[in-house]
């Protein structure tokens, strides 16, 4: 592997005790060592930080980072971890995400393409039932998403990495979104696509993801689909190709919502606590 670029892990966590712990043992737990591992504690209120300690005891040799940020939100965090992160690429993932084991390997392996500003890969919904299969049709939807919008590829927020010099030459320019209208992914996508950055797609380049989002209310839940039209009307994008998503997420919502409370009961009913669910 020598050769390859380096690869710092980022996470923004807040309030994050349920899953922090199992997400920062699969970032540790990889065929290849990430660089280092940033966990960005933004303002926590629960046991996030008691965890946070409790890991760098328990892996003193790991080069596990942790690092507060004051500012709310998911960009200020992000922010933060790149600003820490000293890796030749910036893995991005979220508190609850679950790499697969070869996911620093597949990093790398897709950055040793000089010419990737960027990189995403498809998910596994781990709190779902037939894992293994949505894992399938999620990589073949976001192929098929790549064909649609031709020029755009966009980027998954909880399974994401960017070269340092990408973010280096968009910094300033990516949008702060003090008001949390939209997604903050899409606009990283956007603001890389505008630079002339390529952003790639690797089926090797898995994560684990919670469903947990539709555990919200459908006001709620429409109301976080509509990011992606908030985040183009910022951007002033008209093609109707790339609404695509909005479409997918809003016709899964009813039967998703269904599958996974069923899913939940079943675990609850066989004595399987919530501790163990992202298992």
């Amino acid at each position: 592997m020598t050769g390859l670029p380096t690869v710092s892990i980022v996470i923004p966590a807040y309030n994050e005790e349920r899953t922090i712990r199992t997400c920062v043992v699969a970032a540790l737990e990889q065929t290849v060592p990430a660089h280092e591992i940033v966990v960005v504690n933004n303002r926590s209120t629960d046991k996030t930080a008691l965890m946070l300690d409790a890991l760098t005891t328990e892996f003193p040799d790991a080069p596990l980072v942790v690092v507060d940020e004051d500012r709310q939100g998911i960009i200020p965090a992000r922010d933060r971890g790149f600003e820490v992160a000293t890796g030749d690429v910036y893995g991005r993932i979220d508190a609850d995400s679950i790499l697969e084991p070869g996911w620093v390997e597949a990093v790398q392996k897709t950055f040793s393409d000089a010419s990737v500003g960027a990189a995403t890969g498809p998910v596994i919904y781990y709190d779902m039932p037939l894992r293994r299969w949505g894992a399938r049709a999620d990589d073949n939807i976001r192929k098929a998403m790549l064909k649609l919008t031709r020029d755009y590829h966009f980027l998954l927020g909880c399974n994401m990495a960017i070269r340092a010099t990408a973010w280096d030459d968009i910094r300033d320019s990516v949008c702060a979104d003090e008001a949390d209208e939209m997604h903050e992914d899409l606009d990283l996508s956007i603001h890389l696509f505008e630079r002339g950055h390529k952003v790639a797609y690797s089926s090797d380049i898995v994560s684990g993801m919670s469903a947990r989002r539709l555990d919200s209310n459908p006001k709620a839940y429409y109301r976080y689909v509509g990011r992606w039209e908030r985040t183009y009307d910022n951007h002033h994008i008209l093609n109707p190709a790339l609404r695509a998503p909005m479409v997918v997420f809003s016709a899964i919502y009813p039967l998703g919502k269904m599958l996974r409370k069923q899913h939940l009961k079943t675990l609850k009913d066989g004595g399987v606590g919530p501790s163990a669910w992202a298992g």
